[in-house]
């Protein structure tokens, strides 16, 4: 894929020598797929079927902040679903760093999910296109399979605010440049998976 880091082209003799096509057949050095859908679209269901099948070493970034009672018991609820086998690492806002110091050799990553990320980037009045384009820089240059979870927005009502209007926007452009640097991208509907890039 073209903008790839050198070693992700041709791979080195130890990554070109491993079963990396484990995660959804991709041929390459290392996979990253992308998870698209809408709210209770069962995108994160799919995402931790598929990490879970990928391999026993996994890991969750959450990007997730229990703002309030229901975030709480959102949060609560799905380290419930994902039970034992996780190990988990808080990124609400910085998931370049973590992605590139944190994981470890042979570990499957589930980043989930990436609108929370951008809600929390707006929120702190942190500087949302250098942190998508550092993202993006990191994912190109991985040495991990990644599972990225992200939501659709822009199928609805048109939000009534100019900050519901400007998150959505911001939203599609996120999802368009993580769909540019995913070797596979999915669109969940009814819990149904749609594929858009393979």
């Amino acid at each position: 894929m073209a903008g790839r880091c050198a070693w992700r082209e041709g791979g080195t003799p130890e990554i070109r020598g491993m079963d990396t096509g484990r995660l959804l057949g991709y041929a390459g050095p290392m996979a990253i797929t992308l998870i698209l859908g809408g709210a209770r679209s069962g995108k994160s269901r799919r995402a931790q079927a598929l990490a879970e099948a990928a391999g026993p070493a996994r890991v969750y970034m959450a990007t997730a902040e229990a703002l309030d009672s229901e975030m709480a018991d959102r949060i609560a609820r799905h380290q419930q679903e994902r039970g034992e086998g996780w190990r988990t690492i808080e990124a609400r806002l910085d998931l370049a760093f973590p992605l590139e110091k944190e994981i470890r050799p042979g570990e499957i990553v589930l980043v989930d999910c990436l609108t929370l990320w951008l809600s929390n980037l707006m929120h702190h009045e942190r500087d949302v296109e250098a942190e998508v384009q550092a993202l993006c820089e990191r994912l190109q240059c991985t040495g991990h399979d990644i599972i990225l979870v992200s939501n659709e927005v822009g199928l609805g009502l048109v939000p009534e605010t100019p900050l519901g209007r400007a998150f959505r926007d911001a939203q599609g452009r996120l999802n368009q440049q993580l769909a540019e640097v995913s070797d596979r991208v999915e669109f969940i509907a009814a819990g149904l998976p749609l594929t858009l890039k393979d």
